[in-house]
């Protein structure tokens, strides 16, 4: 009887215990990425309205995913620290140093080679400079970071002088050329794009990824299971410089150039798209694919600015209005 009688009872107390939330935060994510899509298809649409003859042209359409190739690859990397709760505000001051370093006459007679090398490698080492400051010398992201963006500016306009560096050599210039294009697209954009497919792989298929976000969730807790922090936050920010090197480069065989102001605010750009994309700044969450639709939200919003002759003035306010109205979505999700 006394079996009988406490059965009923478990039953009836089952009902309480909360579903788990886990599903619900699924719908989210993939509702946070429709409403991005969302809101480029609105762009597309507002683009095509006001300038019906120029935004839809394939030409126009190619300019926009070349523009955000370049800031898009910074972007991939800048998700990655920032998911990891940290952040890195040299971004643009690597691409300007890493691409006046590849092109000085002295690197340009190495061909093509030595300009990629060059490149991707000062991306690697101030890369590494932020993560040892970081890691191991217990600086703060902001702080560390900030000196990385004052000494790069300083050292790209010692190396230039001021001045701008042509680049000379033909296979490096023939990239930017649409002969190069296959099939119509650009080389640069392939490019990115297989940067964007080898970061949602590293961020969602590896244990680099889950590592990086658990460091964000909580370093401590991370630490306590056996993840060694400092050398995943090492490893986060030589991504970063990785990616800086690389989107260099894309600029280089963009502009013909090497100059000490390339990648000028490159910093907030990237922060500012990958915050659109659902990366918490506090770290813990963010998604490759959410800071890619952020990437082309903005280029896509600058091109129909320039089109219809808008100032540049109005373009920062739309843009921070965006930031705003990003944050404030994320801080509502957080509290559900």
């Amino acid at each position: 009887m006394t079996q009988s009688a406490t059965a009923p009872a478990a039953e009836k107390s089952a009902p309480d215990v909360p579903p788990p939330r886990r599903p619900a935060l699924g719908f989210r994510l993939d509702m946070r990425t429709l409403s991005l899509l969302g809101v480029l298809a609105v762009l597309v649409v507002v683009g095509g309205v006001t300038q019906p003859d120029s935004f839809l042209d394939t030409s126009n359409v190619q300019l926009i995913l070349t523009q955000a190739s370049v800031i898009g690859v910074v972007t991939v990397g800048m998700t990655f620290v920032i998911i990891s709760g940290g952040i890195d505000l040299s971004v643009g001051a690597i691409v300007a140093l890493a691409s006046v370093w590849a092109t000085t006459v002295a690197t340009q007679e190495y061909g093509f080679a030595g300009i990629l090398f060059t490149a991707v490698v000062v991306g690697l080492g101030c890369g590494l400079v932020n993560g040892l400051l970081i890691a191991y010398g217990g600086l703060v992201p902001f702080i560390a970071t900030l000196a990385m963006l004052a000494a790069g500016r300083g050292l790209a306009l010692q190396i230039t002088d001021g001045k701008t560096q042509v680049v000379t050599v033909d296979g490096v210039l023939k990239l930017g050329e649409r002969d190069s294009y296959i099939l119509g697209v650009p080389p640069l954009v392939m490019v990115f794009a297989a940067v964007t497919v080898v970061g949602w792989l590293l961020l969602n298929r590896t244990t680099f990824g889950r590592r990086s976000v658990a460091v964000g969730s909580n370093a401590e807790a991370a630490r306590l299971a056996g993840i060694d922090v400092r050398r995943q936050r090492l490893y986060l920010y030589l991504l970063s410089g990785l990616c800086c090197g690389i989107a260099a480069f894309l600029l280089i065989v963009l502009s013909g150039s090497g100059q000490n102001t390339n990648g000028n605010l490159y910093e907030l750009d990237a922060i500012a798209a990958a915050i659109i994309g659902g990366t918490l700044l506090s770290g813990g969450r963010g998604t490759i694919t959410g800071s890619v639709l952020g990437v082309l939200i903005f280029i896509t919003i600058t091109n129909i600015f320039a089109l219809n002759n808008l100032e540049t003035a109005v373009q920062q306010i739309a843009k921070g209005a965006i930031i705003v109205a990003a944050v404030l979505v994320q801080h509502r999700t957080a509290r559900e």
